[in-house]
C-alpha cells in the first residue's frame, strides 16, 4: 500500500544517530523508500555491528567511532533521525539544530510512513511508571473485540515494525517515552494518555501525549500534574477530558465502586448510569497471584482507551482475564511455606519500587544496585518501613544510600547483605541471587513475600531482567 509522501523520501538525505533497535529499524525503512542514509554510533559493540553489516548490503553508509559522533556528519543532511538517548546535549543533535535541519523521533516517522489507505489509529500512552503493563492490557482489550491489534513501542520492539507490519492492523496502543515525544509533531492520537508524573520528571515532556488528541484525553484524578498537562494541551476540537481513578467514578470519569470497575464517560446516560467493565479479580496478575492496586488504575488506563475506541464492556472484561502480566513486574514465582516470592526487577527507581511495597503487607526486600541515586528514595523507604520485615541489599555503588536510607527510617529493620560483595569489577549475578534468595528465606516468615524490588538500576550494559531471571533461578533452586 503506498504513501502519498513515498516519492518525497527518494533521494532524501538522512543521518540516523544510533543503531540499536530503533535506528536499526528507521534506517532500514528509509532505505526501502530510496532515502541516502547515514549512521552514526559511537561503537559497534554488541549488535551493533552485525545491524551495520545488514544495513551497509543496503546500501548505507555506516560511521562507528567517537569521532563520528563529535559533529553532525558533512554529508548536507536534510533530517536527522535520533534514537532513544541522544539529547540537545549531543554533539550530532546540537548540530542539527542549530542550523535548522529537522529533528525526529522513530515514532514521528512512523507516523508519516503510515499507509495511505485506513491507517491504524493510534492509542498513545506515557507517563513515567506503567506504560508497557498498560498497553499490553490495552491491546488484550482490542483483540478481546475482535480487533486485529497489538502493543508496540515498548523495549526490545519496533514502532515502525508494527506500522508497516504487511498484514496490516486495526489499531496499534502505543507506548511513547518523554524521549519520543519530544521529537514528535505530528502525531494525531485517536485518544491518549498520561498515566503518572514521577517527582524527578518533568511534565511538561509528558503533555506532548495529548497534543492533538481526537476524541479523549485520559488523566490520573491521583495526580493532578496529569489533568493540568490535559487542560493545557492543544487537542482536536471536541476531544474530552476523561479521568480515572481508584474511586467512585464521578461523570466522564471511570473507577470503581466496591470492586467493579465502572465507566460513565462512555455510556450514553453517564449522568445517571454506568457501566460495569469487570472486577478487580479480573485484574489480579499471574493467575491466584497479586492483586496491586497500581495494575487497578492501570487497567482502569487501558480500559478508557479502549472505551474511546469503541470497544464493548465486555470485551473490556475478557481482556483483562486474559492478560498475562510481562515478565519481571510483580511476578509471583512460588509460594512456599506460605511465603510468597514474587519478582519485579523491572523496578529500578524509587516511583516503582513504592508500586511494588505497596502492594503487600509484610515483606522481605531484596534492592539495591548501581547508577544515581533516586532522589525520592528516603521518602520510600520512610513511607513503606512498616511493611518491612527484613531488607537484603544487593552490591552496588548505590547500595550505600539505600543503606543509609534505612538506617535513619527503619533502625529496627534487620539488614542483611547480599553475601557476595565486589572485589574488582563487577559481581556476577547469579552467586550473588543465589545469596541474596537465600538470606531472605532466613528472614522470611509465614505471611511474608520477599520482593525483589532493585530501586536502583543493574550495572551499566546488563538489562534489568537478568536479576530477575537470576532470581526466579535461585528460587527454584533453593525452595526445591
Amino acid at each position: 500500500m503506498s504513501n502519498p509522501l513515498d516519492n518525497e523520501w527518494d533521494g532524501l538525505r538522512v543521518v540516523v544517530a544510533g543503531i540499536g533497535i530503533s535506528g536499526f529499524a528507521c534506517a532500514d525503512a528509509l532505505l526501502e523508500r530510496g532515502a541516502q542514509v547515514v549512521i552514526v554510533d559511537v561503537d559497534d559493540t554488541g549488535n551493533r555491528r552485525e545491524r551495520g553489516t545488514v544495513l551497509e548490503v543496503l546500501g548505507a553508509d555506516i560511521r562507528f567511532g567517537a569521532e563520528h559522533v563529535a559533529a553532525l556528519p558533512e554529508v548536507g543532511a536534510e533530517l536527522l533521525v535520533v534514537s532513544p538517548g541522544w539529547t540537545e546535549e549531543n554533539p550530532v543533535v546540537r548540530d542539527a539544530l542549530a542550523a535548522g535541519i529537522p529533528v525526529w523521533s522513530e515514532a514521528e516517522l512512523a507516523w508519516r510512513l503510515r499507509p495511505a489507505r485506513n491507517p491504524a489509529p493510534w492509542l498513545t500512552i506515557t507517563g513515567t511508571r506503567g506504560k508497557a503493563t498498560t498497553a499490553t492490557m490495552l491491546a488484550t482489550m482490542l483483540s478481546a473485540a475482535g480487533k486485529r491489534a497489538t502493543s508496540t513501542g515498548q523495549a526490545g520492539t519496533s514502532l515502525l515494525e508494527s506500522v508497516l507490519h504487511p498484514e496490516a492492523y486495526d489499531v496499534l496502543a502505543v507506548q511513547l517515552s518523554d524521549f519520543q515525544l519530544r521529537w514528535s509533531s505530528s502525531l494525531r492520537p485517536l485518544a491518549s494518555v498520561c498515566l503518572n508524573v514521577g517527582p524527578a520528571d518533568p511534565a511538561a515532556g509528558f503533555g506532548r501525549i495529548y497534543e492533538n488528541t481526537e476524541i479523549a484525553c485520559v488523566y490520573n484524578l491521583a495526580d493532578p500534574a496529569t489533568e493540568e498537562l490535559v487542560r493545557e494541551a492543544d487537542v482536536i476540537e471536541g476531544a474530552r477530558a476523561i479521568g480515572f481513578s481508584g474511586g467512585v467514578p464521578a461523570v466522564s470519569m471511570l473507577g470503581l465502586v466496591e470492586d467493579v470497575l465502572c465507566d460513565r464517560a462512555f455510556v450514553p446516560q453517564r449522568s445517571t448510569s454506568a457501566a460495569e467493565l469487570g472486577t478487580t479479580e479480573d485484574v489480579r496478575t499471574a493467575g491466584a497471584g497479586v492483586l496491586a492496586a497500581h495494575n487497578v488504575l492501570n487497567a482502569l488506563a487501558a480500559a478508557s482507551l479502549a472505551r474511546a475506541y469503541g470497544v464493548a464492556p465486555s470485551a473490556v472484561r475478557d481482556g483483562l482475564r486474559h492478560y498475562y502480566p510481562l515478565p519481571h513486574r510483580l511476578n509471583l514465582l512460588a509460594r512456599s511455606g506460605e511465603i510468597d516470592w514474587v519478582d519485579d526487577s523491572a523496578a529500578t527507581d524509587a516511583f516503582a519500587a513504592a508500586a511494588g511495597l505497596s502492594s503487600f503487607e509484610s515483606v522481605v526486600w531484596i534492592a539495591g544496585g548501581y547508577g544515581d541515586v533516586p532522589v525520592d528514595l528516603d521518602a520510600v523507604v520512610q513511607k513503606y518501613a512498616g511493611r518491612l520485615r527484613g531488607v537484603v541489599l544487593l552490591p552496588g555503588e548505590g547500595t550505600a544510600a539505600l543503606r543509609e536510607a534505612l538506617g535513619r527510617h527503619a533502625p529496627d529493620v534487620p539488614v542483611s547483605d547480599s553475601g557476595v560483595q565486589e572485589t574488582v569489577g563487577m559481581p556476577e549475578i547469579e552467586p550473588v541471587m543465589r545469596s541474596a534468595v537465600e538470606r531472605a528465606a532466613e528472614l522470611a516468615r509465614p505471611g511474608d513475600t520477599v520482593l525483589l524490588s532493585p530501586v536502583l538500576p543493574a550495572p551499566e550494559g546488563e538489562p534489568f531482567s537478568a536479576r530477575g531471571q537470576a532470581f526466579a533461578a535461585a528460587v527454584k533452586d533453593v525452595q526445591g
